[in-house]
């Protein structure tokens, strides 16, 4: 019987979802030291866990201009949020390198298409960026393209005291959803984001706009309230949105860079496919023989940008026996989570990888680059 008992206790654990069971706490106010100071129970529906760490050199393909063989490898890093049980919880809970998450931590007030759709535009413009910044640096003639309007999510005018919650959207919020592409406004065609500011100069906030949008492959006509820009002087007049980069990159005739990422969202892997493409289309070893992992967005002009889940990529790049871990200097110090208040810092990183991995903070592309000749690597050619 006992032994019934335990087999039945250990099907149990691992079927039933761990929100039937497992809570923690959501911050809802914080001090003005960044400090929570009240906070509530919710329920645990997934964990950040790590992935995998996996060289970035066989996921891209460069045609039209000479390329290069390295004897090192970039590696790009991945983490996953899957649901979980009350076993997986278990035999987690105590993981530096596991955040649990609530049903909002994962979605907000986005669905899983709408997640998934937003992670995958944040890839295509982590490519883009990464190619033109690359190949720039490499001195190619490389040009960036606007491309046409695309909605992200549309401002928030007023919170809560506590900041967890918007009270007040823009008016557009009623009209616009996010991955809506306006394609018309006031009559006039808008085929780039520029093409609004041009339009909206000559509109007067608070006026009610003619305005088209595709949605789902379907073009919808209706109409939209325009706001004046909150704090700007003198006053713009804006519909409320931020939005989706849509810039390409104009390469040179004949070349063409990418990256294979089916199955791979966000914007983290920025810098190591910039990294990646300097060194197949230059001459010379960027990273020497070492195996150097590689987390952080790139901007433009070469500033990384912090990143989620670092305690969990940090573990990824450790389980794969990778020693050096370059990863954003803008990481924050307590985040928002009450349960795991250190998660994304470097601090936190290193308590997790201990002597296993040397994580590197840069702060840019310049930076990231001199970190890999202290490392081996050369420099680029002048």
């Amino acid at each position: 019987m006992f032994g019934f008992v335990l087999i039945a206790g250990v099907v149990l654990t691992a079927l039933a979802p761990s929100k039937w069971f497992v809570e923690k706490p959501k911050c809802l106010q914080r001090d003005k030291n960044n400090v929570c100071i009240d906070s509530k129970q919710v329920p645990v529906e997934f964990a950040l866990v790590p992935a995998d760490a996996e060289a970035v050199e066989p996921r891209l393909d460069v045609q039209g201009t000479p390329t290069y063989a390295s004897d090192g490898q970039i590696y790009f890093v991945t983490i996953r949020q899957p649901p979980i049980t009350l076993l997986d919880w278990l035999v987690t809970r105590k993981s530096p390198a596991v955040r649990y998450m609530s049903y909002t931590d994962k979605y907000g007030d986005q669905t899983e298409e709408q997640l998934l759709q937003s992670g995958q535009r944040q890839m295509t413009g982590a490519k883009d960026r990464a190619t033109y910044v690359a190949l720039k640096a490499a001195g190619f003639p490389v040009e960036r393209k606007e491309g046409p309007a695309v909605v992200d999510y549309l401002i928030c005018l007023k919170a809560n005291q506590s900041n967890t919650k918007c009270e007040q959207f823009v008016p557009a919020n009623d009209v616009l959803k996010p991955n809506d592409v306006i394609t018309q406004l006031d009559g006039e065609p808008v085929k780039i984001l520029d093409d609004l500011s041009n339009i909206l100069k000559d509109i007067e906030a608070g006026a009610a706009v003619p305005i088209t949008v595709e949605r789902d492959g379907k073009k919808i006509d209706t109409k939209v309230t325009t706001i004046a820009a909150p704090g700007e002087t003198p006053t713009r007049t804006i519909i409320g949105f931020s939005p989706v980069d849509t810039t390409t990159v104009k390469l040179p005739d004949g070349v063409s860079v990418d990256f294979e990422t089916e199955g791979i969202g966000g914007p983290s892997a920025g810098l190591a496919f910039t990294l990646t493409l300097i060194d197949e289309v230059t001459k010379g070893n960027l990273m020497g023989p070492q195996r150097v992992a590689v987390t952080g967005e790139i901007d433009i002009d070469g500033n990384v940008g912090a990143i989620g889940g670092l305690s969990a990529k940090a573990s990824a790049v450790a389980q794969v026996g990778v020693k050096y871990f370059l990863v954003p200097k803008s990481q924050p110090g307590p985040g928002n989570d009450p349960a795991h208040p250190d998660f994304d810092s470097v601090e936190a990183a290193r308590k997790v990888v201990g002597d296993r991995v040397e994580i590197i903070p840069v702060d840019t592309l310049d930076e990231a680059l001199a970190a890999l000749q202290r490392l081996g690597g050369d420099p680029l050619p002048e």
